[in-house]
């Protein structure tokens, strides 16, 4: 048997990758309906199935994404190596409100217009282009991270099918009462005019003032404050109900002008206010605090708003109406100052909410939208609240969130949720499906038929679309044999950040359309950091490009890196010299693969001789590790199983295996069983290195004498059970 050519040169991943993952490709094998024509999966195999959690067409795909992939390609190579039939399907999110502020953003740079020069259809062809031009480039991007997804199924968040879905589903939950309209405190973003998403709001660290002061020279309590031009839309002043020192002013009111604006104010009792911060008194102002607001709604306390959707004052005389807030704030603190009425100023650090997209200031604003009822009892589900359905599955063990203390997390969100605006004044994206006709209200799939109606004017939260992920890619509201067959899917792998945001919402959407969970476990990733541990942004200065790292040092070293010694929930400080010491792993591969080739020439893999006592020994000891990471594989603990087999394939495989067996051939000595360890030990350690270094493994498996499969994405995963390969005494 002649050596391939390939193995006197040293391994090139540049020249390997593009054309293994062609082969791959080319084969179908991706798409398990293939698997199972081709004979590589048993029609009634178990099935594994998942999707990919889909990047925002904003732009190009991150260190964060090659994260996911590598941990969820490896998931699911595994799988299919385990002769389940295995679905990956792939998809990208629209991303309404941050495709749209990055094309609008570029558009203002490169022409000087905005979306009010253009029509709506217009302004949502232009933003759809841009998101789908970028939608290619993460195809390629993903290829190139070895992703093996179905592209078949591949799925868009807004294209026809996901948009019938989008539809179905407010329907069904508008038709029960649990979507409506209402008046309600928002986040308003002045720059991007239009409501965010709290999972959009960042709350960035910041020097303030905290102002102690009185409305009026009679008025009996101080309060303290960060935002005193806020005060002139104070109804109330609330004291905790176990505070002695204002408890004989409780159900008082009083009258005051406070710079210029007649204010009533109504001492009310309240467990929510916090006796040690500030005076332990709080002035409410239920236009302009989420918190405020449900106090009023308590306490039946009227609504007043002074801020306007643009961030500027709406009530007063020359001195602050009209003005931003930041310049009424000077003015009034002024005032407070002259008036005498100013006890205290201080510097402080606060947390200050900003749109993610914009970089605005967040105000607090009461608006007409369009809400999700968590709270109601919905008779569908046997009086079931959706916040019911959102923890049932999770405290039941249904869905298993790793790491575990995520629950927790998970529980107490659920418990402070508020009701959930699904409604923004943005063009792209789904459009809520609501039409009106005089006093006429009309919900549905498709817009109604006759004359003078018009279609609400705002588009629904993109974690609506996302919401319904899971089973809208498999042909929801459809009855498809892709849903009945691969749905509630097996896994999902999000980063932290969206726990709440998007996995809750899977959870409750799943639950409420399908009476059935949308996956069984979720593996919460951490964060992408750099080599400092600092978190990637372009102030810093310190972004890297996957493809840069890959055209270094190849995909396989950069999926190790990613995976190795990384659990669950952890962040990972990602460094150049760590992805450069796995592709030094790789050549440690190449070349050791190329030495065996060398030795075992005269052998054959149909017919191996047998072990002596020693090379039993370690064949045994290999089975221990096929027995041990395939358990952990079942629970999910890559980070643990791909050290194992780096330590096991460098240290004692290259190291002492290779050394021995040299010596044993050299000396003659049972050299045809050190032969039979070599290629037995080789053969086994690429199936169980190819989920996470599917290429030179594949390449490797291409070029050497086997019995099996020619595809190693295809081949058995080793059993210590039952091992094809294991000779015979």
């Amino acid at each position: 048997m002649e050596i391939n050519e390939k193995f006197l040169k040293p391994y090139s991943a540049k020249d390997t990758e593009d054309r293994i993952y062609k082969l791959w490709e080319d084969s179908g094998f991706f798409n398990p309906d293939i698997c199972i024509e081709k004979g590589a999966t048993d029609p009634n195999a178990p099935i594994f199935s998942l999707v990919l959690p889909p990047p925002n067409v904003t732009g190009r795909l991150h260190m964060g994404h090659a994260l996911e992939h590598s941990l969820q390609d490896a998931v699911i190579r595994f799988n299919r190596m385990r002769g389940k039939r295995t679905l990956w399907v792939p998809g990208t999110d629209h991303a309404a409100i941050a495709t749209q502020a990055r094309f609008e953003k570029d558009l203002n740079k490169e022409t000087g217009k905005s979306r009010h020069d253009f029509s709506r259809e217009e302004f949502f062809n232009m933003v759809q282009e841009f998101g789908l031009k970028n939608q290619k480039e993460m195809q390629k991007q993903m290829r190139l991270l070895g992703s093996s997804l179905d592209w078949s199924r591949e799925a868009f968040t807004l294209d026809e099918k996901r948009s019938l879905a989008v539809r179905t589903a407010f329907k069904t939950m508008y038709n029960e009462g649990l979507i409506y309209r209402g008046y309600r405190v928002i986040n308003w973003d002045p720059k991007g005019q239009t409501t965010i998403a709290d999972d959009e709001v960042v709350y960035e660290e910041r020097k303030g003032k905290l102002y102690t002061f009185k409305y009026g020279k009679d008025f009996p309590i101080a309060i303290s404050t960060t935002r005193p031009e806020t005060k002139v839309g104070d109804v109330a002043v609330a004291v905790h109900p176990e505070d002695d020192r204002y408890r004989e002013f409780v159900g008082k009111e009083y009258d005051a002008v406070f710079c210029g604006v007649p204010i009533h104010i109504k001492i009310i009792a309240d467990d929510k206010v916090e006796k040690d911060f500030g005076t332990g008194a709080l002035g409410v102002t239920p236009a302009h605090s989420q918190i405020d607001w449900e106090m009023s709604q308590q306490h039946k306390l009227p609504v007043l708003p002074v801020i306007n959707e643009y961030a500027k004052m709406t009530v007063g005389d020359e001195r602050i109406l009209g003005k931003k807030t930041t310049e009424a704030r000077e003015v009034i603190v002024e005032w407070l100052r002259n008036e005498n009425l100013l006890e205290k100023e201080e510097e402080i650090n606060q947390n200050i909410s900003t749109s993610e997209r914009t970089g605005a200031v967040v105000e607090p604003l009461p608006k007409l939208q369009w809400f999700i009822d968590v709270n109601k009892p919905i008779p569908s589900k046997g009086g079931k609240t959706l916040k019911d359905l959102m923890k049932e599955p999770v405290a039941d063990g249904q869905v298993k969130i790793m790491p575990e203390h995520f629950e927790r997390v998970y529980f107490n969100w659920i418990d402070n949720l508020r009701d959930w605006c699904i409604s923004r004044q943005i063009l792209y994206g789904h459009r809520i499906p609501v039409w009106y006709k005089g006093e006429e209200i009309y919900s549905g799939t498709e817009a109604p038929s006759g004359e003078g109606w018009q279609q609400d004017a705002d588009s629904l939260d993109t974690w609506f679309s996302s919401g319904l992920w899971t089973f809208s890619t498999l042909g929801w509201p459809e009855k498809t044999k892709d849903l009945e067959s691969y749905h509630p899917t097996s896994f999902m792998n999000p980063g932290y950040e969206i726990l709440f945001f998007w996995v809750a919402r899977m959870v409750m959407l799943s639950k409420y359309l399908l009476d059935d969970i949308p996956f069984r476990t979720v593996y919460i990733h951490g964060m992408v950091r750099d080599a400092k541990g600092q978190k990637f942004s372009k102030s810093l200065k310190n972004g890297v490009e996957p493809e840069e790292i890959i055209s270094q040092f190849g995909t396989d070293a950069i999926r190790m890196s990613m995976v190795v010694g990384i659990g669950p929930g952890n962040d990972v400080n990602f460094d150049t010299q760590k992805v450069k010491a796995y592709s030094k792993f790789a050549n440690k591969i190449w070349n050791a693969t190329r030495f065996v080739l060398e030795q075992t020439k005269d052998i054959q893999v149909d017919n191996l001789p047998a072990f002596d006592e020693e090379d039993k020994k370690s064949d045994s000891e290999l089975n221990d590790l096929i027995k041990e990471t395939t358990k952990e594989m079942e629970e999910y603990k890559l980070y643990l199983v791909s050290e194992k087999l780096y330590h096991y394939f460098w240290h004692t495989f290259a190291d002492v295996l290779i050394e021995r067996s040299k010596k044993k051939i050299l000396e003659n000595t049972n050299s045809d069983s050190a032969k039979a360890l070599l290629y037995t030990q080789l053969t086994t350690l690429l199936k169980l290195l190819h989920p996470f270094m599917p290429f030179i493994t594949e390449e490797i498996w291409s070029l050497i004498p086997k019995k099996g499969s020619d595809l190693l994405m295809v081949e058995r995963w080793p059993l210590a059970e039952a091992r094809d390969l294991q000779p015979k005494a």
